[in-house]
């Protein structure tokens, strides 16, 4: 066991971020290059004896799409009643193929879904709080539960849920790491360099798979 699996314990957890249909190509939010995440994820996943995946899972008059909004078209921004929030095209409907993990996603492991954006009137970027930034999923206590202290963070996409994410996992003090290689990006008017930087300055930790790998 070399020095970078060796880290990797019973106190660790594999946190995957939305692999899903709805964020890869030709899905109903593509990420680009998102489908390239599911090959790396699948090498490291063997190291982790914890994981939890993420799933957004919106009802289809979810209040982020801006089909639901009369002359909006996406990527608009609105005024809700928690703050700004981006208008998106329709994706990851309860119930449908969109909304499904990719098919070649090896986590036979994983011990809990998250399922998030479930609630009609906000949106649910992060694992562990809702963008109204009171509602939380229940993952923090799930896994300060199970003894979980370090988490890493891999999936799509990388300036939105997975950074939503960190951060929030480091307010409830976890330490945590971002799998680069195992992130894709939107990086929406510099989204991408500014997710990086408040992660940055949050402490959390970056990677690639092969660091973990040896």
């Amino acid at each position: 066991m070399n020095h970078a699996q060796a880290r990797i314990d019973e106190s660790c957890c594999l946190l995957v971020v939305d692999a899903q249909n709805g964020f890869m190509p030709g899905g109903g939010l593509p990420v680009a290059d998102g489908d390239a995440i599911v090959p790396v994820i699948n090498r490291i996943a063997p190291l982790f004896a914890n994981a939890v995946i993420t799933q957004d899972w919106h009802p289809a008059d979810h209040v982020s799409f801006a089909a639901n909004h009369a002359g909006r078209q996406p990527f608009d921004t609105i005024m809700l009643p928690y703050g700004e929030q981006v208008l998106w095209p329709v994706h990851c409907v309860q119930g449908t193929q969109d909304a499904e993990l990719h098919p070649d996603l090896q986590l036979t492991q994983a011990q809990l879904i998250i399922r998030k954006g479930f609630h009609r009137e906000v949106d649910s970027y992060s694992a562990f709080v809702e963008a109204d930034r009171t509602t939380t999923t229940g993952l923090a206590a799930y896994l300060q539960a199970r003894g979980i202290r370090q988490l890493y963070l891999c999936g799509l996409a990388t300036d939105y849920c997975v950074a939503w994410s960190a951060l929030d996992a480091r307010k409830a003090g976890f330490s945590v790491t971002v799998i680069e290689d195992a992130c894709r990006a939107i990086d929406l008017n510099g989204s991408l360099a500014k997710a990086w930087a408040d992660m940055d300055a949050a402490g959390v930790q970056r990677v690639v798979a092969s660091d973990l790998l040896g």
